[in-house]
């Protein structure tokens, strides 16, 4: 047996971690990904779909096409995204039932070789066994319920697996990160008594409860009520991005705690400090021109022209985040949450920006790469994937369950 010398030994010790690993070939990783059920919690295509755009054509301006997908994409939640305009005459179920009916239509029965119409985890594996696509749905805006249970019941029973309880906007039952300071917005100190029993209702009902957009006390008030894991369906850690929609290590914790997960958003102000902190002035000192570029250009080719031009002058003065930025985001929330309570929620096709390197899904095995050479094990990427997610489902289906014979939340709002 040849003998190593003592020094021989030292120098090896000494190497990097990731100049110590295997080197996995190309081969290899698209295996790891491609075995992995990637799920994507948050994608917001549907807004273009809703408009007639045809996602089996190629998305120029966007991350979200069929040929994009195809191949390493397990599962998809389509974002049914209820603006908060909306509420201006009380339109907003109108537009979430659009929002639901163009996945249904235009994605899952206008292309039934490629997606299958999941509301379970037990659809999502069965999908990916038949290399379809798993497409399911979640609101985003609890506006969209019209401060109704009957409707949250009714979307329920249309497939919607997991709602955002706000959007941007703070409505009449929870309080939004997105104008918490905002002068003249009356709110709530997290959620009210029917907010609460809206967590509830979708408990007991098999829906996922969603904090991204909340108020941090909204979140720590949904953490409480949900006798069931929540999610975070697109965020970040605000110890790498200060961006207020991502989680304090606290939050993570804590959502750990109780079983939850935070999925990973790809947009560029959630992965990157150096990329918030140049954005932020940037979109306000630009903000007229791209309000005029949208609003005062009838011609749809010249608006398209004249917002890519903006948008390149951007980029050359605020350059995107990176792959290693994701990985950045990844790694903090496996630190501080443990690997088992992360996952991806890539917010494409709803945010101005994401990595170059990993701009859409045909791009994962990238990252799974990147992880591999941090020192992620394969079974590790599989759980951060779509794993986590799996477990945090059939955890809401077990209290759904459990609760079948509990009557009805018949809470009304004015009443409270």
């Amino acid at each position: 047996m040849r003998r190593v010398s003592p020094m021989a030994s030292f120098a090896l010790l000494a190497l990097p971690l990731a100049a110590q690993q295997h080197k996995a070939t190309q081969a290899e990783v698209d295996r790891i990904t491609r075995d992995a059920i990637l799920i994507d919690t948050h994608d917001d295509v549907t807004s273009r779909t809703v408009e007639g755009y045809d996602i089996a054509t190629p998305n120029k301006s966007g991350q979200t096409d069929l040929a994009r997908m195809n191949g390493f994409l397990g599962a998809e939640f389509f974002a049914v995204y209820v603006g908060p305009e909306y509420v201006n005459g009380n339109h907003s179920a109108n537009r979430a039932l659009q929002m639901i009916d163009t996945v249904r239509t235009d994605i899952i029965a206008a292309y039934p070789n490629d997606f299958v119409f999941a509301t379970t985890a037990s659809d999502i594996v069965r999908a990916h066994n038949q290399h379809k696509i798993a497409a399911l749905m979640g609101i985003e805006g609890g506006h969209a319920i019209e401060d109704s249970l009957r409707l949250l019941r009714d979307y329920y029973a249309l497939g919607v697996r997991y709602m955002t309880l706000t959007h941007f906007n703070t409505n009449n039952w929870a309080d939004s990160q997105g104008d918490i300071d905002k002068p003249g917005i009356a709110h709530h100190n997290g959620l009210t008594s029917f907010g609460k029993d809206v967590v509830r209702e979708m408990n007991r009902l098999g829906m996922m409860v969603d904090i991204s957009h909340t108020a941090d006390k909204t979140f720590w008030d949904a953490l409480e009520t949900s006798s069931a894991p929540i999610i975070a369906s697109h965020s970040g850690c605000r110890a790498v991005s200060s961006y207020t929609r991502n989680m304090t290590d606290e939050m993570v914790k804590a959502l750990a705690a109780k079983g939850g997960v935070v999925q990973i958003s790809f947009g560029c102000d959630f992965l990157s400090q150096r990329y918030f902190d140049g954005a932020t002035p940037l979109q306000a000192s630009m903000r007229d021109q791209y309000m005029a570029a949208t609003l005062k250009i009838e011609d749809p080719a010249a608006k398209s022209a004249a917002i890519e031009k903006l948008r390149a002058e951007f980029t050359s003065k605020v350059p995107p985040a990176t792959l290693a930025d994701v990985v950045a985001q990844i790694d903090h929330a496996v630190k501080v949450g443990g690997v088992d309570h992360v996952g991806i929620g890539t917010d494409f096709d709803g945010v101005g920006c994401v990595p170059p390197d990993l701009d859409s899904y045909n791009k994962f095995p990238a990252l799974t790469r990147a992880l591999l050479e941090k020192g992620y094990s394969a079974e590790d990427i599989k759980k951060i994937y779509g794993g986590n997610l799996l477990r945090v489902m059939r955890a809401v289906e077990q209290r759904a369950r459990e609760l079948r014979s509990t009557p009805a939340i018949q809470s009304d709002i004015a009443k409270k």
